[in-house]
C-alpha cells in the first residue's frame, strides 16, 4: 500500500461533492461486496456512487486520496453511559453489584455542567475510534441537577456524531428493596412526565435524523413492574424504541427467579417487553427458550463483550444470537466498566471472546465487522439507512490508514482493522460532515476537552467526599 503523506490537502468540509478514491472498500452491503481499490461518491449527506477502479468525473468535486487506507461503514455503538467518563478507574476490581453499589454514592452528585464535560469526552474518544451514531443510556437524574439529559444533547452536537440517546430512570430506591440509594430515583409521574417531555421536545423520526430518543428504565432490579409496563406503553404511543439491561450477571438470575420466579427474559415478556422496538444490553445469560423468544420476537441485543469481561459477569452467546437471527450489535458500555471506550475495540473482543468461547470457527473477521456496523444498525431500527455503503445511504464512513508501521505487510485488511492495533483514521464524515481528520477530532479542542474532563473528575469525587 502507498504512503500517505502529511502534504495531503486538507478535507474542509464544504457544499459540494466528495470523492474517497482508491481505497479498500468493505460495503457490508447485503452481498458483503468489497473493492480491493473502489471509490465512494457522496454529495450533501447522501451515498451517491460505489464501485470498483477510478471513480467517475464528479464536476467541483473534493477529492479524498484513500490509498493505504480501508474505507468501512462508521461503527454504531447500541450501548453506553457518557456521563461515566468522569469515573473512570474507579472499583476496578469488583463484580457487578460491589462496583454499582461503589458507584452509585458518587454518580449522585452529577449535575448537567459535569454530564456534559463527561459525553464531550466520551463521544470525542468514540468518534477516534470508528464510531458515528451512538446510544446512550442516561438513567441516573438527581434532583437539582440541572436538565443533564439535555447537556449529553448538547455535547453530541458539539462534536459531531449522530446521538440516540435513551431517557434511563429508576424508582426502585434501596429503602424499597432496590440496590441505587433513594437520593438518586424518581417518582414514577415524574419519570413518564419527563420522559413524555424528552421525546416531545427532542425525537427526530426522519430518515436523516441526527437524534432519536428512546425509553429506558434502567434494569430489572432498581425499576418497579409499573414502571417497565408503562415505560412501553409511553414508548409505543410515541413511536420510539425501548431499552434497558438485561440478563448481564448470574446475581441478575438469582434476583429475578427470588422476586418474580422467572428468568429475565420470562420477566420481561410478562410486561410486554420483548418486540422489534426493544433492544436489551448485554444479555449474557440467557437460555436456549430466551433465544428463542428474542428471534421470534425480534428483540435485540446490544454485545458489550470488554464490560462483561471487565465486571466478570460472562461472555455472551453471540454467534448463537446471529445465527438465530437475533438484531446483535456491539455497545461499549459504561465509561466505568470499560475505561477505554473504543468501538473498534468492541469488535476485536466480541471475535476473541467468541472464539475463546467456541473455537477460531466462532466469528470470523467481516462478521464482527457487520456487528459493529450493520448489526447496530438494525438494533437500533435504521438498517435502510446505517450501517453499510450503498448508494441512498447516509454517508457516514470511516477512512482507516492501514499503510502504517503497525499494519504494514497484513494481508486481508479487514484482519487488519479487527486483529490488529487500532489504526489511525484519516477520516470519519457523519451526515456527510467531517468529524475526524488525520486522527484529529475537528469540531472540539481535545486537549481542552481533557483538561476538562480531569477537572471534572476531581470535582465529582470531592463532592462524593
Amino acid at each position: 500500500m502507498a504512503v500517505l503523506m502529511d502534504s495531503r490537502p486538507p478535507m474542509i468540509a464544504v457544499d459540494r461533492p466528495t470523492v474517497i478514491t482508491g481505497a479498500y472498500v468493505a460495503t457490508v452491503d447485503p452481498d458483503r461486496t468489497e473493492h480491493p481499490r473502489g471509490y465512494v461518491v457522496f454529495r450533501d449527506n447522501r451515498i451517491t456512487e460505489v464501485g470498483a477502479g477510478d471513480p467517475p468525473a464528479v464536476d467541483g468535486a473534493r477529492v479524498v486520496d484513500g490509498r493505504g487506507c480501508l474505507l468501512t461503514p462508521g461503527l454504531v455503538n447500541t450501548h453506553h453511559h457518557l456521563y461515566q467518563w468522569i469515573t473512570r478507574g474507579l472499583a476496578a476490581d469488583s463484580t457487578l453489584f460491589q462496583w454499582l453499589t461503589t458507584l452509585y454514592p458518587v454518580w449522585a452528585g452529577i449535575d448537567a455542567d459535569l454530564v456534559r464535560t463527561a459525553a464531550t469526552g466520551g463521544l470525542s474518544r468514540l468518534a477516534r475510534t470508528g464510531c458515528t451514531t451512538s446510544t446512550d443510556h442516561h438513567y441516573v437524574v438527581p434532583r437539582d441537577a440541572g436538565d443533564v439529559f439535555a447537556a449529553e444533547i448538547d455535547a453530541a452536537a458539539a462534536v459531531g456524531l449522530r446521538f440516540h440517546p435513551c431517557r434511563g430512570s429508576m424508582d426502585l430506591g434501596r429503602s424499597d428493596g432496590g440496590l441505587p440509594p433513594d437520593s438518586i430515583v424518581e417518582d414514577l409521574d415524574d419519570i413518564l412526565k419527563g420522559t413524555q417531555q424528552a421525546i416531545e421536545r427532542w425525537h427526530d423520526p426522519t430518515p436523516d435524523s441526527m437524534l432519536r430518543i428512546a425509553v429506558a428504565p434502567c434494569s430489572p432490579f432498581s425499576v418497579t413492574a409499573d414502571l417497565l409496563r408503562e415505560s412501553a406503553d409511553l414508548a409505543r404511543t410515541a413511536g420510539v424504541r425501548l431499552h434497558t439491561h438485561l440478563a448481564e450477571t448470574v446475581d441478575e438470575l438469582d434476583y429475578c427467579r427470588e422476586h418474580f420466579d422467572a428468568t429475565p427474559v420470562e420477566y420481561m415478556q410478562q410486561l410486554g417487553w420483548v418486540g422489534e422496538d426493544v433492544w436489551f444490553a448485554h444479555a449474557v445469560h440467557l437460555d436456549d427458550p430466551a433465544v428463542a423468544v428474542m428471534t421470534t420476537t425480534g428483540t435485540g441485543a446490544a454485545h458489550c463483550p470488554t464490560s462483561n469481561a471487565r465486571l466478570g459477569a460472562g461472555i455472551a452467546r453471540a454467534k448463537d444470537l446471529h445465527t438465530a437471527g437475533v438484531p446483535l450489535g456491539l455497545g461499549v458500555d459504561g465509561a466505568a466498566s470499560n475505561e477505554a471506550a473504543s468501538m473498534l475495540e468492541e469488535a476485536r473482543h466480541a471475535l476473541l471472546f467468541a472464539r475463546a468461547r467456541g473455537g477460531p470457527q466462532e466469528m470470523t473477521v467481516r462478521t464482527a465487522l457487520e456487528l459493529a456496523t450493520f448489526g447496530g444498525a438494525r438494533v437500533l431500527g435504521r438498517e435502510r439507512e446505517l450501517g453499510s455503503i450503498e448508494p441512498g445511504k447516509l454517508a457516514d464512513l470511516a477512512l482507516w490508514r492501514l499503510d502504517t508501521p503497525a499494519h504494514a505487510g497484513i494481508t486481508d485488511p479487514v484482519a487488519a482493522l479487527v486483529l490488529g492495533a487500532t489504526p489511525p483514521l484519516r477520516g470519519l464524515w457523519v451526515n456527510g460532515d467531517v468529524v475526524v481528520e488525520d486522527d484529529r477530532v475537528v469540531m472540539v479542542d481535545e486537549e481542552q476537552v481533557a483538561l476538562d474532563v480531569a477537572r471534572a473528575h476531581r470535582e465529582l469525587l470531592r463532592k462524593a467526599g
